[in-house]
């Protein structure tokens, strides 16, 4: 199998975000590429490079206006005298509908969701090559790989169509999915991050040809706390076409993989062509966030469920955050996968 990876997606680095009112250092970190480079490789994939497929792919799934604004604002936001170092919002919008401002503060306030994903001078470079890296592992896939991995760093999961969030700017599983879609293909989003794929379901709620499907941590009292409970089901002709699989607290690896293997069903009976995975690792029992106990040989079942569903699979890098046992999550994963 190959995997794909642009060096430019080590170039974002954030330093901080706010969690529960208090500046905590961020834990989306370049380090993260190395543990997950390594943990590629050791799973026996191919690194292949990634290919600049410009805007396009990325224009199907987030507005030209929410491009323009993280192309410019960090420039914008340096302007502004006694700004912080990171473009980070202090003021937000309380809907979608409101007027549009000129202002770089106002505007940061109405394309950016929470004070999780700060933009720094380098956060449009990396997340553009993220997002083709996710666009080269598909085009992989459409040329008749069974598989491919896009290690997608920054992750993209939390972005809506314009609006940023939870460490994520563009898309990425969403923009292979939109992809695919374009090519032909009938395909289904299963998110397996600790987190709901809140912006991954907001792009497609209402689009009956694209299933999402996310088993994550119950949203009830857990980010991203609006999104990703049971009742949410689409709208308009896509009803039936969002499936959330909440989990409680501390879950481990027979809840999880019961509410995938419910998740798999759905997808054999929305009649998917070809499986985009979410692929977050942060529900481990040791990952930093802490909300699932997921073990090393639980991912290993979990890659084992989707090779099962013998069904072409992009598999997208989510979160997953610095701990010792990372890479080894993803090789476990692959080799799970592969049937090693």
């Amino acid at each position: 199998m190959k995997f794909f990876f642009d060096e430019a997606q080590r170039l974002h680095n954030p330093v901080n975000f706010l969690s529960s009112g208090a500046a905590q250092p961020n834990p989306e970190q370049p380090g993260r590429v190395q543990a997950l480079l390594d943990g590629a490789k050791a799973a026996g994939l191919t690194q292949s490079a990634t290919e600049d497929h410009g805007m396009g792919p990325i224009g199907r799934v987030h507005s030209a206006e929410y491009v323009h604004f993280l192309r410019h604002i960090y420039k914008r936001w340096q302007r502004i005298e006694g700004a912080s170092p990171e473009v980070i919002p202090n003021i937000h919008p309380d809907r979608r509908t409101v007027s549009y401002p000129k202002s770089a503060v106002g505007q940061a306030g109405f394309h950016m969701a929470d004070t999780a994903c700060p933009i720094s001078e380098h956060t449009f470079h990396s997340a553009y090559w993220s997002a083709q890296t996710a666009i080269s592992a598909t085009n992989d896939v459409l040329a008749g790989a069974h598989a491919s991995y896009a290690l997608c760093r920054p992750p993209g999961h939390h972005a809506f169509a314009d609006l940023a969030g939870g460490f994520c700017f563009f898309n990425n599983s969403a923009i292979a999915a939109a992809h695919l879609k374009q090519n032909g293909l009938r395909a289904a989003v299963v998110d397996v991050d600790l987190h709901h794929g809140n912006g991954t379901q907001g792009i497609f709620y209402a689009d009956p040809d694209v299933l999402t499907v996310s088993v994550h941590a119950d949203p009830i009292r857990y980010y991203p706390f609006f999104w990703g409970h049971a009742h949410e089901r689409g709208e308009g002709d896509a009803l039936g076409t969002n499936l959330n699989l909440p989990l409680k607290m501390g879950t481990g690896d027979e809840g999880f993989l019961e509410a995938l293997d419910r998740g798999l069903e759905r997808v054999q009976d929305f009649g998917a062509d070809i499986i985009v995975v979410a692929l977050g690792l942060d529900a481990f029992e040791g990952d930093p966030f802490g909300g699932l106990s997921v073990s090393e040989q639980g991912f290993a079942e979990i890659g084992k469920r989707f090779a099962r569903m013998d069904m072409p699979c992009v598999m997208v890098q989510e979160g997953g955050y610095l701990c010792d046992e990372l890479g080894d999550n993803l090789t476990a994963f692959m080799n799970g996968f592969q049937g090693v």
